[in-house]
């Protein structure tokens, strides 16, 4: 029975890994969208959001024969349940690169960014790719080092979500009524992939010691809105 659940759980974390890496894909692809104006990145986008929402349903499928089969408990259980959260954190991650997408989309062939808001863009995109490529490198290892790292780092994102709002009530803002609703939203949903794999990371720790490293619900639970 040990083998079996191990190999089933084999396969849940090899759906979970590419869970993972397509929504390292699609990050990277909306913030091409976002910043160049690239329609064509943006519905590859918008496309590839079917495949992340298919993992997760066998993901969640998998997880839940688990449960009712194996009837793991212990660290067993504690894998299988923190599996079945992270692969809802990465669903919604793939569904706010999907609205980046779709807000590059609509604006097209214009930017929905006025030329003063693209630095503050460019560098919170900075920041995700290399958020996104931690949660695809913390998840392959189970690496809680690098865990850590994604939880420390999130400070730097929320001082640049600052800064969009600084912006759009400046007096020097030029940008059109449509752009400033765009910079508000793109801004947030740019925040939550933050606050999301951040979340991912907590996980993470939590699968590999059993710690989980902040006492206080992160912001993407407890029903808090995408």
């Amino acid at each position: 029975m040990r083998v079996i659940f191990n190999e089933e759980m084999k396969a849940v974390a090899d759906d979970l890994d590419r869970m993972a890496k397509d929504v390292r894909k699609a990050i990277n692809g909306a913030g091409k969208a976002l910043l160049d104006t690239d329609v064509e990145a943006a519905q590859a986008v918008i496309d590839g959001d079917i495949e992340i929402d298919a993992l997760e349903s066998s993901v969640i499928d998998q997880c839940v024969k688990l449960l009712a089969k194996q009837t793991p408990v212990a660290t067993d259980l504690r894998v299988v349940v923190s599996t079945l959260r992270l692969a809802a954190t990465f669903e919604r991650m793939g569904d706010l690169a999907r609205h980046i997408a779709e807000s590059a989309r609509r604006a097209y062939p214009e930017s929905p960014l006025p030329e003063e808001a693209k630095d503050i863009f460019k560098q919170m995109q900075d920041f995700l790719d290399e958020t996104a490529d931690n949660v695809v490198a913390m998840l392959a290892d189970r690496d809680a080092k690098i865990a850590d790292r994604i939880i420390r780092n999130d400070d730097k994102l929320d001082e640049l979500h600052h800064k969009t709002f600084e912006l759009t009530l400046s007096d020097d803002w030029k940008g059109t009524k449509q752009q400033l609703i765009d910079v508000v939203l793109l801004g947030r949903f740019m925040e939550r992939l933050g606050d999301h794999a951040v979340s991912a990371a907590r996980r993470v720790v939590f699968i590999v010691s059993g710690f989980d490293p902040s006492k206080e619900p992160t912001r993407d639970e407890d029903g808090a809105v995408d």
